[in-house]
């Protein structure tokens, strides 16, 4: 009866000579369930790219079930790939870097592979150089590296074979290393032209910190929209992503007067929400005195008061662009395309935006 049971759950991996042991399940056990071919079941386990995602989450799925394990040593003696992604990231507190990293890893999971992630203080060249070594040395096929808040990418420490995939860096990229990021700067001139077609004559900025690169392509670009606009371009106010930040800073400019500050647009959501709050502890309405629009499209984002109009960033889509563009560099042996891939957005309109106060 129990081995019956076994059978009926896929679990039939067992030696039929009397007194034998249950052998471990194998790919044809798993062909068998999935049904497709073993060589089907060994270009999944092998992380192979040419094998729909259809295909490849029915063949998954059949190897939980009858618990196989692909044995990895066997597997890189053969192909070379050790199934596993480095991910390297200098936060996970961030809203937008822990989007990112969950959707890597669930497109990772897609494709058949683990990853190792790895948070680096600092983000310098020495201590990303250190972290793609130390994830060199635990067998990884690849490295994506999460916003390369490092400018001068090229002169990381990097062996001659091992495939990098970089997010959000800035400037523009080098064609050593593909590179996959959200369209910036066509989420900013949206999210500032709305405001400015609204009639409001400038729209104040609160950035990120300057050791971010997404926040110095988005300063820049609300300068240049300000700029073709010929608009007057306010003082930045930096912050450094959190919504404390963003509630000092709105401290701030709840004094300055409003004919001069009718619009702001902050550089993520959180620091938006904290202005917000400091706005309305001073009395400063929203939009009725003063607009705001953030960056992200962060959960709370509606739910907050007034809902927060925003960009919104799609980063399960990033998370497999990156995926893809490894998988394209590992099948190249790091000879694939070193393009940037630009993920679109979207300004969604919400209540914390309106025109500007008359005079």
């Amino acid at each position: 009866m129990r081995d019956r049971d076994r059978s009926r759950h896929g679990d039939d991996a067992v030696d039929p000579r009397p007194g034998g042991r249950r052998r471990a399940p194998s790919m044809a056990d798993v062909a068998k369930i999935a049904g497709v071919s073993a060589q089907t079941v060994s270009r999944v386990a092998n992380g192979r790219a040419n094998v729909d995602l259809a295909t490849r989450d029915k063949v998954l799925s059949a190897m939980r079930v009858v618990g196989y394990q692909p044995n990895g040593a066997a597997r890189a003696l053969a192909t070379g790939r050790f199934g596993a992604f480095g991910v390297i990231s200098f936060s996970i507190s961030r809203i937008g870097d822990a989007r990112t990293i969950e959707a890597i890893a669930n497109a990772s999971r897609t494709a058949g592979y683990s990853i190792n992630l790895m948070v680096v203080e600092r983000p310098t060249l020495g201590g990303v150089s250190a972290a793609i070594a130390n994830l060199a040395g635990q067998n990884v096929d690849g490295v994506v590296i999460i916003q390369a808040e490092i400018l001068d990418v090229p002169s990381l420490v990097i062996g001659p074979t091992l495939p990098v995939v970089i997010t959000d860096t800035y400037p523009s990229p080098h064609p050593d290393y593909p590179i996959v990021d959200t369209d910036q700067e066509g989420g900013v001139r949206r999210a500032v032209e709305h405001l400015l077609a609204m009639g409001h004559e400038t729209v104040w900025h609160v950035a990120g910190p300057t050791t971010s690169s997404a926040a110095q392509e988005r300063t820049e670009a609300w300068g240049q929209v300000l700029t073709r606009a010929g608009a007057s371009v306010p003082p930045v106010h930096r912050g450094d992503w959190t919504a404390g930040s963003g509630y000092r800073i709105g401290a701030l400019l709840a004094e300055v007067p409003r004919d001069e500050l009718t619009a702001v647009f902050c550089a993520n959501d959180q620091m938006a929400i904290g202005l917000m709050r400091a706005f309305h502890e001073r009395g400063v309405r929203i939009p009725q005195d003063v607009s705001v629009v953030g960056f992200d499209d962060i959960d709370e984002a509606e739910f907050v008061w007034p809902p927060l109009t925003t960009v919104r960033q799609r980063f399960d889509e990033v998370g497999e662009l990156c995926v893809q563009t490894m998988l394209e560099q590992i099948e190249q042996q790091g000879r694939g395309a070193k393009t940037l891939r630009l993920v679109p957005v979207e300004l969604i309109v919400r209540d914390s935006s309106g025109p500007a106060p008359r005079r």
